[in-house]
């Protein structure tokens, strides 16, 4: 077993154990405002290409996915009232230490995506697919406020695709490249001062049209 592994186990498995009074809270004030289910797994694509179900504290209605694209953009009408909170603290994706204790997820890895946006992967592109996909990673720090970026775009998934997911792909096989148990504990630690109430949230970064991206990184 590697460190990596290692540090997962023991950290989801303590997480676990210290949230499950929040889990709890959570869990009825969803049922109480919303109904069930209290979860919602989402189909993702794993390591090696391998779906895998993802666990989430449910943040929108019911039968959403059916109801609009895979991407939240802003105020989504979708999202119910106390789906706005838990996103905002990323407590909605807590549960995903289940997926850690069962080796679909590490700690910190590239975010799993859906397959609708798998299968645009350059060949480049899909090496991230060689990585243990993960709850935390470098570009959901930089990215902490995506939505709303996305939300500034008169084409949301079309931005999404041609700028923003590139980007993170390259930052992850960037991180990838001298990731060690060290700097997974930064990340994190990183993480959790973003979500930290009373933080304030960053300006949306400006959106550059496909060709505007091409000549920047020229």
């Amino acid at each position: 077993m590697t460190l990596k592994r290692t540090f997962d186990i023991v950290a989801a498995t303590l997480g676990l154990i210290l949230l499950s009074p929040l889990f709890a809270v959570v869990a009825l004030i969803i049922r109480l405002q919303d109904g069930a289910p209290i979860f919602f797994r989402q189909e993702r694509v794993g390591r090696g290409g391998i779906p895998f179900r993802m666990w989430k504290f449910r943040t929108m209605v019911v039968h959403a996915e059916h109801l609009g694209a895979p991407l939240t953009v802003g105020r989504d009408p979708r999202i119910t009232r106390i789906g706005h909170w838990l996103r905002k603290l990323k407590i909605d994706e807590f549960p995903q230490l289940i997926n850690v204790l069962k080796g679909e997820m590490s700690l910190v890895g590239p975010r799993p995506e859906v397959a609708k946006y798998v299968v645009m992967y350059s060949p480049h592109q899909q090496r991230v697919l060689d990585l243990i996909p993960g709850i935390t990673d470098p570009s959901s720090i930089r990215y902490r406020n995506e939505s709303d970026f996305l939300a500034t775009s008169p084409d949301p998934e079309r931005t999404y695709v041609e700028i923003v997911m590139p980007d993170k792909i390259r930052i992850n096989l960037e991180y990838a490249e001298g990731a060690s148990a060290w700097s997974d504990v930064v990340v994190v630690l990183q993480t959790i001062m973003k979500i930290m109430p009373g933080r304030e949230a960053e300006t949306p970064m400006p959106v550059r049209t496909p060709r505007e991206e091409l000549t920047h990184a020229a």
